[in-house]
């Protein structure tokens, strides 16, 4: 049954409201990151080799995924803004003119993956041995980016109805198929081929079209906030336009991230496979870690959307005061966390010794930076929100070129391949400062001339809303 597409975050408490509309995020994030864990685990039983080359398919991965996060911010922020405004018919263009955006760029994304396939991962530091295996893995995962890219923007346009549960559930059935399949395909049990590698990229392709269908059916039947694809040239670019300034910086915002894993995987191949690998247990731990505060970002950008839309600016200062205490509070229980078990949940992936020492140094020391490194996400998820995403963009690119990088050569040169992990966490504590004080500013910036323009309204006899 549809609803209506009415505003639901501009009342009620600011902390019951991102706490409910997180939890199911919280599941929903957690089954899409277990598609790698499981990948990894199930892979890492193959031998050293096929788990070092999966590691270096990370960072393309996330950079492709990253797209999708773009293209979803700026759905997103737009749909929730709307919404918060009172305009259910153009919240609806948007979610459908989006959609057929997404598959332009995500078909794009397939084909140049194809076409660039030995050069991009040779540049990555990928030795000639383990190309034919990252070949096996990536000519199957490119086929299932459009798979990956529209369903992501689907609920997206959800989640700024504030509807986060759907993805919840969506998510955790996708990741228990994608987890019984794995070992049938990779293994060959139960009759099924034992394609190894290509299984595991097979399973998540064959995981994410049935996700593909399920999310496009909640949107299209189910909500009903798709309309008729078919519509003239100008609105169609009046949308995408609308999409696209608040999608592109978010892109590459998100790009940013991946990007920068790229140049630590660089880094860190000058110490060996076995570095290489450590490194890509470590970092497919990480995500699990912080699955927390990629829900809270996840739901932060459609409340900052609608109640700025709704001229509930207030609302938006208590929100920065509980997203900073949050992420402080919880960032310290997981490096506490961390630094007790990370070397004991790095067992459970290899028994190499020096791919074992290499993840346990990294979750040891960068987790204390955990806190606020969610402070960043939060910000970079409320500009975006607020329709104002060249903020978070220079936030991430900030963090990257003018900080991780002068202290990550700096550590290298000092203290070898620890001071690379070292100057991550530090680069993550003093970005994390900034973006909270930037943000805090804007919010006061943005309540001071909303309380003018009330003001100026109402002397000249208009009601302020």
């Amino acid at each position: 049954m549809s609803r209506p597409l009415t505003a639901t975050l501009t009342e009620g408490s600011v902390a019951g409201q991102l706490r409910t509309l997180a939890i199911p995020m919280v599941w929903g994030l957690l089954a899409t990151m277990s598609f790698n864990v499981v990948d990894t685990f199930y892979v890492a039983q193959l031998g050293n080799q096929p788990l070092a080359a999966m590691s270096f398919t990370f960072p393309i991965v996330m950079i492709i995924t990253s797209l999708g996060i773009g293209l979803g911010a700026g759905s997103s922020s737009a749909i929730s803004r709307a919404i918060g405004e009172g305009d259910a018919s153009y919240a609806r263009r948007l979610a459908t003119d989006a959609i057929s955006l997404t598959f332009l760029v995500s078909a794009s994304m397939c084909l140049l993956g194809w076409l660039l396939m030995d050069p991009l991962f040779s540049l990555l530091g990928a030795t000639p041995d383990l190309l034919p295996l990252i070949r096996d893995y990536m000519s199957i995962w490119f086929i299932s980016a459009p798979f990956l890219m529209v369903p992501m923007v689907c609920l997206s346009a959800l989640r700024a109805l504030g509807m986060s549960h759907i993805q919840g559930y969506l998510m955790s059935a996708a990741a228990l198929f994608n987890a019984a399949l794995d070992p049938l395909l990779i293994f060959g049990l139960w009759g099924f081929p034992a394609l190894e590698l290509q299984g595991a990229a097979l399973a998540t392709l064959v995981t994410r079209i049935l996700t593909f269908l399920v999310a496009f059916y909640i949107l299209a039947v189910r909500v009903r906030l798709l309309t008729y694809p078919w519509v003239a040239w100008q609105a169609l670019m009046r949308s995408w336009k609308t999409i696209v300034h608040v999608g592109v910086p978010a892109m590459a915002t998100n790009v940013i991230v991946p990007l920068a894993s790229a140049v630590v995987t660089v880094m860190v191949a000058r110490y060996g496979t076995d570095a290489v690998a450590g490194l890509g247990v470590a970092m497919r731990i990480e995500p699990l870690m912080l699955i927390v505060f990629y829900a809270l970002s996840g739901v932060i950008g459609p409340f900052f959307g609608q109640n700025f839309g709704a001229g509930q600016h207030h609302r938006l200062n208590e929100a920065v005061k509980v997203l900073s205490l949050f992420c402080l509070g919880f960032g310290l229980l997981i490096a506490v966390f961390l630094w007790l078990f990370g070397g004991l949940l790095a067992s459970l992936f290899s028994e190499h010794a020096e791919v074992l020492r290499v993840a346990a140094f990294y979750l040891a020391v960068v987790p204390f930076s955990y806190g606020a490194y969610g402070i960043v996400m939060s910000v970079n998820a409320a500009f975006n929100g607020l329709g104002r995403p060249l903020p978070a963009m220079a936030l991430s690119a900030g963090r990257v070129v003018y900080v991780f990088l002068p202290l990550a050569f700096l550590g290298q040169w000092i203290w070898g391949l620890e001071g690379i992990f070292m100057a991550t966490a530090l680069a993550n504590c003093l970005v994390g400062l900034w973006a909270w004080e930037w943000l805090r500013r804007y919010v006061q910036q943005v309540r001071a001339e909303g309380g003018r323009r009330a003001l100026v309204s109402v002397e000249a006899g208009h009601d302020p809303h």
